[in-house]
């Protein structure tokens, strides 16, 4: 089913995001958590690219297994670092192919090592606009772009972050999934800004479950988030208790998505870093209808 179609049902659409393991073993460790995670009836679940674009292959596998293996919808992401247009356009014929209507458009992350101010591929596209434009022109995908509450690393100012979310919706994404964040007003402030300038789609807030503290630590430096004073503290006593820090996770997350649900998101997209404990204990926290 298509995203598009998936926001439009009534009530509330949970999704969870995978990344692709590096070993034989590491995919099969993914699909026995997919497969527990089906048995909470996630609308979807998608499945990330690595740096620069690197694990572009293992992905479309991965993300075709769940969608026949584990019979749950899925969204591969597409980014622009690492490849050529054409590249882009023999992946979205792969997807095709194989029953994936779904993607998530983004620029993506640099290679480990490759300077901040990464360029494009010489041959590609130069922002995620134009991978929309060509999935929309190929027919067939329903497309995700990314959201940023505190606003985009590389964006020039946070009016320019919103004129571009505007233009990412307007060549024609049907949702916003957002950045991590560990604070709901930037989430709340960000949909009323992005309304304001005429964003009428689906904004979906995306959230990590912390399951460990330097993990919280290193990923929030990476993506530019920010870790309120709040959590902070929370950290800092769960520093040398892994336990701890899961369970911290599990009630931070709870929390967070209570009081964004309240707000009327119309969704939750967990970061699950390939791990269902803590999705599932959110999952059954909330205490919401399984998806039809």
């Amino acid at each position: 089913m298509k995203l598009r179609d998936l926001y439009a049902r009534p009530g509330v659409t949970l999704s969870v995001e995978f990344f692709p393991p590096k070993t034989e073993k590491g995919d099969e460790d993914l699909l026995r958590e997919a497969r527990i995670l089906k048995s909470l009836h996630p609308f979807y679940c998608s499945m990330t690219y690595g740096a620069g674009g690197t694990t572009r292959d293992k992905s479309v596998e991965l993300v075709t297994r769940i969608q026949r293996e584990c019979v749950l919808t899925t969204m591969c992401h597409l980014t622009v670092a690492g490849q050529s247009k054409a590249e882009v356009r023999g992946v979205l014929d792969k997807l095709k192919t194989n029953g994936i209507e779904n993607i998530i458009a983004l620029a993506g992350d640099p290679p480990q090592g490759a300077a901040a101010d990464w360029v494009p591929h010489p041959d590609g596209f130069h922002y995620a606009i134009g991978l929309v434009r060509e999935a929309l022109a190929r027919g067939g995908f329903s497309i995700a772009v990314a959201g940023f509450p505190e606003i985009h690393p590389r964006a020039k100012s946070r009016t320019a972050d919103l004129a571009y979310l505007k233009d990412k919706v307007d060549a024609g994404a049907d949702v916003v999934i957002t950045q991590l964040f560990f604070d709901n007003d930037d989430y709340y402030r960000y949909v009323e800004d992005a309304q304001k300038v005429g964003v009428r789609v689906p904004i979906v807030p995306g959230l990590l479950p912390i399951q460990s503290v330097a993990q919280a630590r290193r990923i929030t430096a990476l993506c530019g988030s920010k870790i309120p004073p709040q959590l902070e503290a929370l950290l800092a006593a769960a520093a040398d208790d892994n336990e701890q820090a899961v369970q911290l996770g599990i009630d931070y997350t709870t929390q967070q998505c209570e009081g964004l649900l309240r707000f009327g998101a119309p969704g939750i997209h967990f970061y699950s870093l390939n791990k269902s404990r803590s999705v599932k204990a959110v999952f059954e926290n909330l205490s919401l209808p399984a998806a039809q």
